[in-house]
């Protein structure tokens, strides 16, 4: 997914690493091994992001969460939307 958002341009950077969770779903405590996806984009980007996750991923609710920044470097900011369409 990481390298699907890149490609297209929704996203400058990925980021992702193996964990394991724990969760219900549907009435039963489930223990899996997910992947986190840290996606790095402008907030403009972010319905076009979700659907494309929406699309891509096996799971009927998928965890897409954004979170606010409080601050970023100038100079990679300046990057990040260089890269992003």
């Amino acid at each position: 997914m990481g390298r699907v958002l890149v490609k297209k341009k929704l996203a400058g950077c990925a980021n992702y690493w193996p964990i394991e969770s724990i969760y219900h779903w549907q009435g039963k405590l489930v223990k899996d091994k997910e992947f986190i996806l840290i996606v790095k984009t402008v907030k403009s980007k972010f319905g076009q992001i979700e659907a494309k996750v929406k699309k891509l991923h096996s799971y009927q609710v998928p965890c897409i969460i954004a979170l606010p920044v409080s601050k970023v470097s100038q100079k990679y900011f300046n990057w990040l939307k260089g890269e992003i369409k």
